[in-house]
């Protein structure tokens, strides 16, 4: 029997940040939703100059199709001009970054 997989996200807003959480896993079979609500996504961040913070430590599981799409909401924040850092990053991202040449374009983000 094939376990269940699933991704989660929230947004918190508190007076001096946002805080992104993403949960569960990350992969090509679970991120259409999350891309769906790109858009709206990041228009509701880009609507505030807070800072961001991604907190990572619910994410079980991320593929190179989920690291793409995180890639590109950190690029999509980055262009904003929006200060962003990554907590409890797991290490298989850190992984993907590594094998994609990305670990120099990362590394500022992590706290």
């Amino acid at each position: 029997m094939q376990q269940k997989t699933s991704l989660t996200w929230a947004m918190e807003q508190y007076d001096d940040k946002i805080i992104l959480r993403l949960g569960g896993v990350l992969t090509r079979d679970t991120l259409l939703p999350l891309w769906e609500q790109r858009s709206s996504f990041l228009s509701k961040i880009a609507l505030d100059s807070q800072p961001i913070i991604w907190e990572l430590q619910a994410l079980t599981r991320i593929d190179s199709a989920g690291f793409a799409l995180f890639c590109d909401y950190l690029y999509q924040v980055q262009k904003q001009g929006q200060p962003q850092q990554l907590v409890n990053v797991p290490k298989q991202l850190l992984t993907l970054a590594d094998l994609f040449g990305l670990s120099h374009w990362i590394k500022p983000f992590l706290l």
